[in-house]
């Protein structure tokens, strides 16, 4: 948990706070968005949680920060919101997000589907015997997709508990060097009727995503929303942009209701509507 001493001068006063080792990874922001803003290169708590809700909300900020950057001094019932995680996102079809970003991806999201021929791991959390405990409540974990080098974190410890098969692109390899299952070219690969990987080089050069019942788009580091439509990060740009861009493109073949991304915000739209943000966002950087 965050040191008091470390407390930033930007938060308000009042139990929740920032310290100073906040990365601005954002994830406070999201799950707590009525406490937590941006100010200058941290967060910070801009407003005291005023009812249970946003007591419970800023206590899961608390658990999902990577870097422990978040404190509260007062007495407050963090056991039980550790049960929160994973937390259900959609319940139609049992996605989840894990929560624990860990620090070694920066903060990264990663998320969880609970399917009848084997629950998925997309990236990874950090590795922590609760939350290992209620994934072996939830069905245990079959598959692990990995978008990219980059967001890996514990996954190995999760395969290894799990019996779990990687999955990775061949040009990532070097973060998971005993991955069960490689993925090689740029062609999408249609692993079940409900899973496609479509290779997305330009982040990295084997980045990929993850089509899942042509309705959750779990995107890695490809594209995120922000604000009032999608987004793509140059600056956070490894390998190649204009790849990125022309990835960004190819998606435009494809159908999806959620974009579900490791860094940036998730966002849930019509497919109609999701296909026109994606389109303008491809208009905006051809311009």
């Amino acid at each position: 948990m965050a040191d008091p001493a470390r407390r930033l001068d930007t938060n308000v006063a009042g139990d929740f706070f920032v310290d100073s080792t906040c990365i601005d990874c954002d994830m406070c922001r999201q799950m707590a968005p009525g406490v937590f803003e941006e100010v200058g290169e941290y967060s910070a708590v801009t407003r005291q949680p005023s009812n249970e809700q946003e007591v419970r909300q800023s206590i899961q900020a608390l658990l999902t920060c990577p870097t422990g950057s978040i404190g509260a001094t007062g007495e407050y019932d963090v056991k039980s919101a550790m049960a929160d995680f994973p937390m259900v996102l959609d319940r139609t079809d049992e996605v989840y997000h894990c929560g624990y970003t860990s620090p070694k991806s920066f903060g990264g999201k990663s998320y969880f589907i609970c399917h009848p021929q084997g629950n998925w791991l997309i990236d990874s959390p950090k590795f922590l015997p609760m939350l290992k405990k209620r994934f072996e409540e939830l069905g245990g974990i079959a598959f692990i997709f990995l978008s990219h080098r980059d967001d890996v974190a514990d996954a190995a410890k999760y395969a290894d508990a799990f019996g779990a098969t990687r999955i990775i692109h061949k040009t990532e390899l070097k973060s998971q060097p005993d991955a069960e299952k490689v993925i090689d070219g740029i062609d999408p690969i249609k692993l079940s009727n409900d899973f496609l990987v479509i290779p997305t080089p330009g982040h990295t050069e084997g980045h990929c995503v993850l089509l899942y019942k042509n309705k959750y788009l779990f995107t890695g580091d490809h594209l995120s929303w922000r604000d009032t439509g999608l987004r793509a990060s140059q600056a956070y740009n490894r390998y190649s942009w204009p790849e990125q861009t022309a990835s960004l493109k190819k998606l435009l073949e494809f159908r999806f209701e959620w974009v579900l991304p490791g860094h940036g915000r998730w966002k849930q739209l019509s497919a109609a509507d999701m296909h026109q943000a994606l389109s303008d966002l491809v208009v905006r950087l051809d311009a």
